[in-house]
C-alpha cells in the first residue's frame, strides 16, 4: 500500500510540478510580450511625433527640433532616434558618439546593447514616405530599468508560486492519503485475516471497493466451506472404512487361512498399512481444527487444545508437558503448524513410555522446535538411513516414521532444517530449525 501511496503521490508531483513551471514559463512570456507591446505603442508615437517635426526647409528636409523631447538631446539618456532619408540621416544628440544596432527588417526589435552603456535596447523601425521621399525612421528605449523590474516581478512570482506549490503537494498528500485510507484498511483487515483474528472483510467500504472486498469474503466462506466440507468427508470415510476393515483383519485369522500362511501374513501386513494410514489422516483431520487459512500460530492459544486431543487420543498415562516462552507465536500458516506439531507429538505419544516433551523457543537467526519422548528411540546407523534421497520415513521405521515424511516435507518447503538425535529422556529428539525470513510475509 505504501509503494502505491508513493507511486501516486510521485506522479500527482511530477505532473504538477510539470504543470506548473509550463504555466509559469507561458504566463511570464505573455506577460513580457504584452509589456513590450505597450512600450511599442508609446515608440510608435515617438516615431510619428518624429514624422511630424520634419518639415520643409529651404535646403530640402529639416528637423524641427523645437518639437522634439529634452531626452533626446541628453547623452545617453536611454531616448534615442535616427531618421534616415535620401539626402542622408539625423541622429539624437542622446546617442553621442556611439550609433543604434542597425536593423535589417521594420518592426519591434528587443535585447539590443548600446555600445558598452549596457542599456538593453527596445528598438522600432518604421518606414514612412513624407513630401515624396523614403523615410526610415528608428527610436529606441534603455529597456534596461523596465527589464529589471520585470525580474523583480518574476522572483516574487517564481517564490508566491513556490509558496503555492508547496501548500498545494501538502494538501495533495493529505488527499491522496485520505482517498487510499479505506485501501489501507482493507489490508489491515486481511492482515488480521492472517492473524486469525477475524473471519472477514467488513463490508462497509466505498463504493470502488465493494466488489473486491465481496469477492474477497465469497472466497474466504468458500474456502472455509470446502476445508469444513474435506474435513468431515474425512472423517466419515475414515469411520465407514473401520468396520469393514476390522472385519478383514478377522477374516485373517479364519481357520481356512492355516493352509495358506503367506497369504495370511501379506493381508494382515498390508491390512496394517491401511488402518495406519487411516489412523494418521483422522488424528489429521481432528488436530486441524476449525480456523481459517492463513491464521498464524499462537503458541499460548493453540498447545493447550492440542495437548489435551493426544491425551484424549493416547490415554492420561503419558506426561505431555511444554516448555514454551509466554507469548510466543510462530509467523507461520497455523493449519501447518497444527499438522508438523501434531504428527511429531503423535508418533512420540505412540512410542513414549511415560513422557512426551515439546520445546519451542526463539532465536536470533530464527526457531527451533524439540519434540523428545523416553520410548525405545531409533539407532544412529538407521538415522542417516531414513533420509536418504526419495525414503519416506513412515516406509523406513514402523511406527516412529509415521507421519514424519509429512514433516519433513513442511519443513523443506520453508527452508529449515530436520534432525534425528538421541534424547536426553531416553528415546528419540526430533529438532527442527526454521528460519525467520521464510515465515514472515
Amino acid at each position: 500500500m505504501k509503494s502505491i501511496q508513493g507511486r501516486l503521490s510521485l506522479g500527482l508531483i511530477s505532473v504538477m510540478v510539470v504543470v506548473c513551471v509550463v504555466l509559469a514559463q507561458t504566463s511570464l512570456w505573455l506577460f513580457e510580450v504584452g509589456l513590450q507591446r505597450y512600450l511599442e505603442a508609446g515608440l510608435r508615437n515617438e516615431s510619428e511625433n518624429l514624422l511630424v517635426a520634419l518639415v520643409r526647409g529651404p535646403s530640402g528636409l529639416q528637423l524641427d527640433e523645437h518639437r522634439l523631447s529634452a531626452a533626446y538631446q541628453r547623452p545617453y539618456s536611454g531616448h534615442y532616434f535616427r531618421v534616415d532619408f535620401e539626402q542622408g540621416h539625423w541622429r539624437s544628440r542622446s546617442l553621442w558618439d556611439l550609433e543604434l544596432p542597425a536593423l535589417e527588417h521594420v518592426g519591434l526589435h528587443a535585447n539590443l546593447e548600446l555600445g558598452t552603456t549596457g542599456q538593453s535596447l527596445l528598438l522600432l523601425k518604421t518606414d514612412y514616405r513624407k513630401f515624396g521621399q523614403a523615410i526610415e525612421i528608428t527610436v529606441a528605449q534603455d529597456y534596461t530599468p523596465v527589464k529589471a523590474s520585470f525580474q523583480r516581478v518574476q522572483q516574487f512570482g517564481l517564490g508566491l508560486g513556490l509558496a503555492a506549490l508547496l501548500v498545494i503537494l501538502v494538501l495533495q498528500r493529505v488527499t491522496v492519503r485520505r482517498a487510499l485510507r479505506p485501501l489501507e484498511n482493507v489490508r489491515k483487515q486481511i492482515y488480521q485475516l492472517q492473524q486469525g483474528q477475524r473471519s472477514q472483510l467488513d463490508s462497509e467500504v466505498p463504493l470502488e471497493l465493494e466488489p473486491l472486498v465481496a469477492q474477497v469474503n465469497h472466497l474466504l466462506a468458500h474456502t472455509e466451506d470446502s476445508l469444513k466440507r474435506s474435513r468431515n468427508a474425512l472423517g466419515n470415510l475414515g469411520h465407514a472404512m473401520k468396520t469393514p476393515l476390522a472385519v478383514l483383519v478377522s477374516l485373517t485369522s479364519n481357520p481356512q487361512l492355516d493352509a495358506y500362511p503367506a497369504l495370511r501374513n501379506t493381508l494382515r501386513e498390508q491390512l496394517a498399512h491401511i488402518e495406519q494410514r487411516l489412523v494418521r489422516e483422522l488424528n489429521r483431520a481432528r488436530l486441524s481444527g476449525d480456523a481459517l487459512p492463513g491464521a498464524r500460530f499462537d503458541c499460548d492459544t493453540e498447545l493447550g487444545g492440542l495437548l489435551a486431543t493426544l491425551r484424549m487420543i493416547h490415554g492420561d498415562h503419558l506426561l505431555l508437558t511444554s516448555h514454551v516462552p509466554s507469548g510466543l507465536s510462530l509467523p507461520w500458516d497455523r493449519e501447518d503448524i497444527l499438522e508438523l506439531l501434531g504428527n511429531l507429538l503423535d508418533n512420540a505419544c505412540k512410542w513414549a513410555d511415560s513422557e512426551v516433551r515439546l520445546t519451542v523457543d526463539e532465536l536470533e537467526q530464527g526457531f527451533y522446535l524439540l519434540v523428545e519422548d523416553d520410548g525405545p528411540g531409533i539407532p544412529e546407523s538407521r538415522r542417516e538411513q531414513v533420509f536418504s534421497r526419495g525414503a519416506r520415513l513412515d516406509e523406513q521405521i514402523t511406527g516412529h516414521g509415521l507421519g514424519l515424511g509429512i514433516v519433513r516435507d513442511i519443513v523443506e518447503a520453508w527452508g529449515g532444517n530436520l534432525q534425528l538425535q538421541a534424547s536426553h529422556l531416553g528415546g528419540l529428539q526430533v529438532r527442527i530449525d526454521l528460519p525467520k525470513a521464510s515465515g514472515l510475509h
